[in-house]
């Protein structure tokens, strides 16, 4: 999880310094956003002063009705030593009271001309996705007809000569070795590379080599929703592989169930196209197509027919 200061707001959005320059390095340690209505009345109880403050076109009317002394009370209770940054949007003009109280305790306020709802919006999505869950897994990660494939298995195996011929047949690269993953909402898993291999691809007996130099832009993505996870593993004559594809294997990664499909590796197997339509097989499935149920259903009803004739 990477660190987030208030000047990384500043840096990041349609934001003015206007008061409490001093504490634009001040950590921002939760995703939440509080509007501090209810301490506007002078209940400060429960005050999440950690968060980051938002004061609204609400707040503010109810504020500019206060008296000066207690417009100033409001204001020193709201500025604690750990409150990170104010935040004041629709460009509304800013009492003298809260810029001098603000410089006086080092809590930064950043003037926004945008509605209220929008600032609360874009200032979430960003600190949610900064405090996302995060892990590195070994594999590769390649975008096929928009399905985020995450390929995995032993080192050796042919997950980078697979993503090679995959961008060949115009797929996209998102990482190769290792694969950052972070969890966003409760349900979905976005993958990127490390800034240091973004865009590399290793093939042994050649080395490094750089997909976007040698394919193009439209041959790499920067992230890509992680939607399948096929395993490639050495081919075992003693084991027994699944033919019909009615077995459905998960793989959990931090919070999220994700789908999982092994194909097994030996020489003659075209793994690059078994992958793709794998991607196009798991695409089909989520619009309701299946084809091995459909399989087994046409399987049953002549099974069905067969023993009402022999009774016949």
């Amino acid at each position: 999880m990477s660190t987030v200061r208030t000047k990384d707001l500043l840096e990041n959005f349609n934001l003015t310094l206007v008061a409490g320059g001093d504490g634009v390095h001040r950590e921002i340690i939760t995703s939440d956003v509080h509007r501090p209505g209810i301490e506007m009345t002078g209940y400060f109880q429960y005050y999440p002063k950690e968060r980051v403050q938002l004061i609204g076109k609400t707040e503010m009317a109810y504020f500019l009705d206060l008296s000066d002394e207690k417009q100033k009370d409001r204001m020193e209770h709201l500025c604690t030593d750990i409150t990170p940054v104010i935040v004041i949007s629709r460009g509304m003009d800013i009492p003298e009271v809260m810029l001098e109280t603000a410089d006086k305790a080092g809590v930064p306020i950043l003037h926004s001309p945008r509605k209220t709802t929008r600032v609360i919006s874009r200032l979430t999505n960003y600190l949610e996705a900064k405090f996302a869950p995060f892990t590195a897994i070994h594999g590769v990660l390649v975008d096929i007809y928009g399905v985020g494939v995450l390929l995995t298995g032993q080192s050796g195996v042919g997950k980078s000569e697979s993503a090679l011929e995959l961008v060949k047949r115009g797929h996209r690269l998102v990482a190769d070795d290792s694969v950052e993953i972070r969890q966003e909402d409760y349900d979905q898993l976005i993958g990127n590379s490390p800034p240091l291999i973004e865009h590399l691809l290793e093939i042994r007996g050649l080395g490094i080599i750089n997909v976007m130099t040698l394919f193009g832009a439209g041959a790499v993505r920067s992230h890509k929703k992680i939607s399948l996870i096929i395993n490639l593993e050495l081919w075992d004559d003693q084991k027994q592989y699944d033919r019909l594809g009615l077995d459905e294997e998960t793989m959990k990664i931090m919070d999220v169930k994700l789908p999982k499909a092994t194909i097994p590796v030996r020489p003659g197997r075209n793994l690059a196209v078994i992958i793709e339509v794998a991607a196009m097989n798991f695409r089909l499935k989520r619009m309701g197509v299946n084809a091995a149920e459909e399989f087994s259903e046409r399987l049953t009803e002549m099974i069905d027919q067969g023993n009402a004739l022999d009774e016949g």
